[in-house]
């Protein structure tokens, strides 16, 4: 696999699901993603603070890039690898695609929302400059359970 200096496939998702935990513990939707440098190290990590932060676009995903861009000091994060639990949005599928990322891999699906398999499918349109290999599925499982165990929370609590 390009941008990978083994071998052997490595997941991150459990940091990124440990990101989403923590974000469900501070009372925002739990989305994690952590952003894997072409050596293997991971260079930032990021759950969802839209609400602390009273900010739209304060994704998971947004918050990793920014992090590991200025971390980079470039925009771009070519050949870097991308693990969030949760299909990315229409707005984080872009963010992705001009950051140049390499690889997403996603675990839960978003047939309501998501940006990549479903809605606005960013990637598959013309416009779209850049686009990474994508896996998905990769703790879904997990990922799923504890989206699912959020909401049902919340509308036990309305």
């Amino acid at each position: 696999m390009k941008g990978q200096s083994v071998g052997r496939f490595r997941s991150f998702m459990e940091i990124a699901l440990d990101e989403a935990r923590a974000a469900g513990a501070r009372g925002e939707v739990p989305v994690g993603a952590v952003v894997v440098s072409p050596e293997g190290a991971v260079v930032a990590q990021a759950g969802n603070r839209t609400r602390e932060l009273c900010d739209p676009t304060a994704h998971a995903e947004v918050l990793a890039l920014r992090a590991a861009c200025a971390a980079a000091g470039s925009e771009r994060l070519p050949l870097h690898d991308l693990y969030v639990t949760l299909e990315p949005c229409p707005m984080c599928a872009a963010a992705l695609s001009f950051a140049r990322i390499g690889r997403v891999y996603y675990g839960a699906s978003d047939p309501k929302s998501g940006g990549v398999a479903h809605g606005a499918r960013v990637f598959s349109h013309p416009q779209c400059h850049h686009v990474p290999e994508v896996y998905d599925g990769i703790g879904g499982t997990e990922a799923e359970a504890l989206l699912k165990a959020f909401f049902a929370g919340r509308r036990n609590q309305g």
